[in-house]
């Protein structure tokens, strides 16, 4: 099949081109580089033999998405394109709102007037809000009272694809409400690379061990979990990558859209992130202890057996894993894709 993957050049988008290329499908990427880099594009081309269609550009801009559809039969979309941080959405509400759900009309109505009806959508554990129940199914309660415009904005598309999928036929719509992804592909070609002050935990203690920055900022020592960290489900990125490309193979019409947990199924706070990272790099990470961000709860990790048993995915690879896969991404590209030093301004969030 041919895919269109919005936002493709950036850190999940990549990596899932990677592995929908060793798949045998046919990649076209669009996205305007605000979090991401050109370099990326050959970096795909050493890891597949294959560099994906390229177009520059946002995907509010409907005219560039028929464009695209017009140049090329797309089969289906994986559409990742989009804000992300929690904190600067506090700080930003209105632009995230715009941003992801804008983005989200376009591509939808643009797909519509081509009758290209296949779409996997990046959502986010965010959704769940503060989770009344541990760990997280796909039943569990979500979109209320959510502790932030990220959030909100990710469970309002949903909301959108499911009224889509409700009143149209044909449509066969996947939401993918992933936990934290980190690490970088094992190869060292590609990884996170964060423009300012990291707002993800595993790039910032990267920094931290590089020398780069001079501690991390640890966001909370009072929550109700076993250090009194925040808890996280953090998995591989490419174990993400990889749900992806699962999650196309049994796309079905239906009247509703799936929606899918990827996580690793464990919590892991803070403090045990940086104790897994010192213990495979070598380096010791200094930290100091800041106040909780508004917008942040304490602890977040899923169930994720419905992916288990109806797409024959379960991540694979280990905290571990991924904090060495980061380091060695780190080591080999202390300056990014660009090889530029880029000074590290703090960012808002």
């Amino acid at each position: 099949m041919k895919i269109l993957v919005t936002g493709g050049a950036g850190y999940i988008g990549s990596h899932t081109v990677v592995e929908l290329l060793n798949s045998r499908h046919q990649v076209v990427i669009v996205d305007n580089f605000s979090n991401s880099s050109p370099g990326v594009l050959s970096r795909l081309r050493q890891l597949t033999g294959w560099q994906p269609t390229l177009y520059k550009g946002t995907v509010q801009d409907r005219r560039l998405l028929h464009r695209i559809f017009s140049e090329h039969r797309i089969d289906a979309v994986m559409h990742f394109a989009g804000l992300k941080a929690v904190g600067a959405s506090m700080q930003q509400p209105l632009e995230y709102y715009r941003t992801n759900i804008e983005s989200s009309l376009a591509l939808c109505e643009v797909m519509r007037a081509n009758n290209v009806k296949k779409l996997i959508f990046s959502s986010s554990a965010t959704v769940y809000g503060d989770p009344q129940e541990l760990p997280l199914r796909e039943t569990s309660t979500a979109g209320y009272d959510l502790a932030n415009p990220y959030g909100r904005s990710k469970y309002m598309v949903e909301q959108i694809l499911h009224d889509l999928a409700a009143a149209e036929t044909g449509w066969q719509i996947t939401l993918l409400r992933y936990f934290n992804p980190i690490g970088a592909h094992d190869s060292g070609l590609i990884g996170e690379d964060p423009r300012g002050i990291p707002n993800n935990l595993l790039p910032y203690i990267s920094r931290v061990a590089a020398g780069v920055l001079e501690r991390l900022q640890v966001f909370g020592k009072d929550y109700d979990t076993v250090d009194g960290t925040g808890v996280r489900d953090y998995i591989h990125v490419v174990d993400v990558a990889q749900g992806h490309v699962a999650a196309l193979e049994q796309l079905r019409p239906a009247d509703r859209p799936e929606v899918y947990n990827l996580g690793r199924g464990r919590g892991t706070s803070v403090l045990e992130v940086v104790r897994t990272f010192e213990a495979v790099s070598g380096k010791t990470i200094p930290y100091h202890v800041t106040g909780a961000r508004a917008g942040d709860v304490a602890s977040l990790y899923a169930d994720v057996s419905k992916a288990r048993v109806k797409l024959g995915w379960q991540a694979s690879k280990s905290l571990e894993e991924a904090c060495v896969d980061a380091w060695r991404w780190q080591s080999q590209h202390p300056d990014g894709f660009s090889g530029v030093r880029r000074p590290l301004v703090a960012v808002a969030g």
